[in-house]
């Protein structure tokens, strides 16, 4: 029998579909004016800056952005055209590709990291109280455990670096 969300629910659903549906465009939007880049572009640059020796093989980068291979294989091209990402044969495995981030890329991510931050800020955290935030971060916690429960995507948020803001 279908368990009916009663109207608390509702409404935590209904405002959480809005900032699902509200906040990517946002971000995207400050990215691409400020850097040239996509959210999803700038993701994959700050997962390859937390990476050893800036590098990861495609497979890891696609688990750690959430893409498909063909979506990331897509990506990683256009940023290989525009220098920001160098596509490597894996020593480990020659039927493998790694991605790793040029220091053109680096530097991109470096110029662009504060606009993002500030974004971040502007659309999420200035809006709560600081015990506010650690509720964000404890609830997202627990609704990532549900999706991904080997913690692929959200373990690579380490707190490193310039990438720190996803």
């Amino acid at each position: 029998m279908t368990r009916w969300l009663d109207e608390e629910e509702r409404t935590a659903w209904l405002r959480l579909g809005g900032v699902l549906e509200l906040l990517p465009a946002a971000l995207d939007s400050q990215l691409r004016q400020d850097a040239g880049l996509t959210h999803f572009e700038y993701l994959v640059l700050a997962m390859l800056s937390e990476a050893p020796g800036r590098t990861l093989r495609m497979t890891a980068l696609a688990t750690r952005t959430n893409a498909t291979l063909p979506r990331l294989s897509h990506v990683v091209r256009r940023l290989q055209e525009r220098g920001l990402v160098d596509r490597l044969p894996c020593p480990e495995d020659a039927r493998a590709t790694n991605a790793r981030l040029s220091e053109h890329g680096w530097s991109t991510l470096v110029a662009s990291a504060p606009g993002h931050v500030d974004a971040v800020r502007r659309y999420v955290l200035d809006a709560l109280t600081p015990e506010q935030v650690g509720q964000l971060a404890e609830i997202a916690g627990a609704v990532l455990q549900q999706l991904d429960p080997e913690g692929r995507f959200a373990s690579t948020f380490t707190g490193r670096g310039p990438a720190t803001a996803g």
